[in-house]
């Protein structure tokens, strides 16, 4: 009988920690519904004329390396994705997603090469695209 118990104490330990095991998982799976989107972010892809100077300025500090940068004033928000040095021209970026999620904005961009046989500029460029969209508090994440 006190084997039995023993064997059952150890069960109901082990069935304790499963179901703790799947709360802990599940609550992770929580967070997740914050990324949802909750409605796309129109936006207007900008010139450099038209690209604050204080922001074009830190731009092009950057501009050889990859980078992510964000700017506020006080109507605007302003998200920069660049993608460093390139050996040619003939590169573009494209804007997959730019939506508001509960917990944050959303931005994923991919750079786009030349096409076979196009002719491009053998000089070095580097690629970057400057969005403009309402002003927001919450932070960006870049996909």
């Amino acid at each position: 009988m006190l084997m039995d118990r023993k064997i059952f104490t150890k069960g109901m330990w082990l069935a304790w920690a499963i179901v703790l095991a799947l709360g802990i998982a599940s609550g992770c799976g929580l967070e997740k519904t914050g990324e949802r989107k909750l409605e796309d972010l129109p936006y207007t892809i900008l010139e450099d004329k038209e690209i604050p100077q204080e922001f074009l300025a830190i731009i092009e500090e950057r501009k050889e390396q990859l980078f992510k940068l964000t700017y506020t004033d006080d109507e605007n928000l302003y998200i920069a994705v660049g993608y460093g040095v390139q050996q040619t021209g003939g590169y573009s970026i494209s804007v997959n997603q730019c939506y508001l999620a509960q917990n944050a904005i959303y931005f994923d961009t991919t750079l786009i090469g030349p096409s076979k046989g196009e002719q491009v500029n053998e000089a070095k460029s580097y690629p970057y695209l400057v969005i403009k969209t309402k002003y927001s508090e919450k932070n960006v994440v870049f996909q």
